[in-house]
């Protein structure tokens, strides 16, 4: 299927590795300009070199907002509009169950949520500007709507950016601007989580994925980035408000 994302402009944030890494890569691939957004900058260059010369590089931490609005004025420099947003900027990382603190509870919805709304805010203006078919994408999780063993602080975050998608959807649509997520499942990256729970018992990792996970096995960034590029193109021009799961059966309801 051909995407028409032809000389569109894209910004990744959290694009340096993994999953943004690999939608980066593949919004490349399908003809996109891409503006990738990272806080490293040498993991943003090695980032550039893979996905090619129709590519810019972005120092930002986008959980400050003033740092969101420099990121799209220096993409409007460059590029001269934006057709598509991705918000990928996340981590699970976290206290366990029962622990959590206020200041904890602020550092992770910074990270999972904040980075996300202050990204759009800053960007709303200038893809409003544009014409034709606009999009944004959030990375959320599978945390996000079934408690799974992961640190509760994390779950109410991409439960709240969840929210946050549906809720934006219809004055976004008001602009030309669609907006979804894509809530992935277990992912294997070369740097990621599972990498090291298989370094450290691959036994327990191959049980957990025959029990709880009906296709057996971990996604990988670029099943994630195929998704993405799909809800960021034209062909998914009906689509809007909604949270796209891609965690290989995990999730029962």
């Amino acid at each position: 299927m051909k995407l028409e994302l032809n000389d569109r402009v894209a910004l990744v944030t959290g694009a340096s590795r993994g999953i943004g890494l690999a939608i980066a890569t593949t919004l490349a691939a399908e003809g996109a300009k891409v503006a990738l957004a990272a806080r490293g900058a040498d993991a943003l260059k090695a980032a550039a070199a893979t996905v090619g010369a129709h590519s810019s590089v972005h120092l930002a931490d986008v959980t400050d907002p003033a740092a969101a609005a420099t990121l799209t004025h220096e993409v409007e420099q460059r590029w001269g509009r934006l057709d598509i947003l991705i918000c990928n900027v996340g981590s699970g990382a976290s206290v366990p169950p029962g622990r959590e603190t206020a200041a904890e509870w602020s550092r992770v919805i910074e990270l999972n949520l904040f980075a996300a709304t202050n990204t759009i805010e800053a960007a709303r203006p200038l893809m409003a500007r544009g014409s034709g078919d606009r999009a944004i994408v959030c990375i959320s999780s599978i945390a996000g709507m079934a408690a799974l063993g992961a640190p509760v602080t994390y779950y109410g975050a991409k439960a709240a950016l969840n929210a946050t998608v549906r809720g934006l959807a219809r004055p976004l649509a008001l602009e030309g601007i669609r907006i979804n997520a894509v809530a992935p499942g277990n992912i294997l990256s070369a740097d990621g989580i599972w990498a090291r729970k298989i370094a450290e018992n691959k036994q327990a990792v191959d049980d957990m994925l025959q029990r709880e996970v009906a296709l057996r096995r971990l996604g990988t960034p670029e099943e994630i980035a195929d998704v993405v590029a799909f809800l960021a193109s034209p062909r998914a021009a009906f689509v809007t408000g909604s949270v796209i799961v891609a965690d290989g059966g995990q999730l029962r309801s």
